[in-house]
């Protein structure tokens, strides 16, 4: 949806630059502008000749911080989750189908359906002698 709006703008985009009267021999280029960022108390860069400076003044805290609009946090694309935890999720979704992982899917999964039944038979035992 959003390429359909993008659509009209790219082909009014090089019209709107056609537009502009280009420079004769005669006249002057119009004057070039720079846009800059100063920090604290540090000074404005004059200008010369042709050329127009506009200064945009942060305070001195933001000298060496990321920039605003990249400092927003992507929701829930997984970037705050540890490697250790992506690792767990990995081993856990993939194993079901691995042996010894008692599951009809996958080659080898029927293997672990008799360590599973004695691990299950042994926690009982453990259970039944805990509660004696």
């Amino acid at each position: 949806m959003k390429a359909l709006f993008l659509i009209p703008l790219l082909i009014a985009a090089p019209l709107a630059a056609r537009t502009e009267k280009p420079a004769l021999p005669g006249e002057a280029p119009p004057p070039r502008i720079s846009t800059l960022v100063v920090y604290g108390e540090d000074p404005c860069p004059r200008s010369k000749d042709e050329e127009i400076i506009v200064c945009a003044r942060q305070p001195e805290s933001d000298r060496y911080r990321i920039p605003k609009q990249l400092r927003k946090k992507k929701a829930d694309d997984g970037s705050d989750q540890t490697w250790t935890e992506r690792t767990r999720t990995l081993d856990m979704v993939s194993k079901k189908g691995l042996p010894n992982s008692c599951s009809p899917h996958g080659s080898g999964g029927q293997t672990g359906c008799m360590r599973q039944f004695l691990e299950q038979a042994r926690a009982e035992r453990e259970a039944e002698k805990a509660g004696e």
